[in-house]
């Protein structure tokens, strides 16, 4: 099973989670690509990090949105929004380059991830860059990239709520956001062993996912994740990257 963490959000002076020691911890990195959050210089510093860990790298793109750290919905011509995903792979892989790495998968960040009408700005930017899609197992999104032939993997939260349909639980919501690291560990290890996820009302959902995601942004993110990593380890679910 994949560990991934979204970092590199930081931006100029305002720093955002522990990059480097999340790094220490998981096996992908899903690295800001400039547009909801980071700058060129922290998308350097965490690739050289990751390269000198041995974790995978990859672009996380997201609506050019600083204040609303890309949670908010924004109107696009497809074609332009497209191209703004390209962009920010090209920057990312320029800075990879020269911190010994390269971008090995592509995952939208915060609405974008959620975007129905904005899917197939994400599946050509992903053709036309050569990568693979992280996203949601069963996803309109994973459905239509799979469909025009781009590799898709799946994740699943362990730090998020979701509803019975599968779909995660808006963040505006109560209850959206999980930090008790009992309650966070329970989840990553049915995700990993059993492929399922208990939405907010006790439906059991199937969840077959590749990867596991814990926001580096969430309270006490490194805590919770050496607490998720120990018990994967502990129950012989082997950690390494999904690509």
């Amino acid at each position: 099973m994949d560990l991934n963490a979204d970092l590199g959000e930081g931006f100029g002076r305002w720093a955002l989670g522990d990059d480097e020691a999340l790094l220490d911890l998981v096996t992908s990195a899903n690295v800001a690509c400039g547009f909801h959050a980071g700058d060129a210089h922290t998308m350097r510093r965490v690739c050289g990090w990751a390269a000198a860990r041995g974790v995978t790298v990859g672009a996380q793109v997201g609506y050019r949105d600083l204040p609303g750290f890309g949670r908010r919905f924004i109107e696009y011509d497809l074609g332009v929004l497209r191209d703004e995903i390209v962009y920010q792979v090209g920057a990312l892989s320029a800075l990879a380059a020269t911190a010994g790495c390269r971008v090995r998968y592509l995952k939208p960040h915060g609405a974008l991830y959620h975007a129905v009408a904005h899917t197939q700005s994400i599946v050509e930017a992903a053709l036309a860059t050569g990568l693979p899609v992280l996203c949601a197992p069963g996803s309109v999104l994973a459905t239509a990239a799979g469909d025009a032939g781009a590799r898709v993997f799946a994740e699943g939260f362990a730090d998020r709520a979701y509803r019975a349909d599968g779909t995660l639980l808006p963040r505006d919501k109560p209850g959206a956001l999980i930090t008790d690291t009992d309650e966070v560990v329970a989840r990553a290890l049915l995700m990993a062993v059993d492929q399922r996820v208990i939405a907010l009302d006790g439906t059991v959902v199937p969840h077959p996912v590749d990867s596991i995601c814990l926001h580096g942004d969430t309270p006490g993110a490194v805590a919770l994740a050496t607490s998720v990593r120990s018990a994967l380890q502990h129950a012989g679910v082997p950690l390494r990257a999904f690509v």
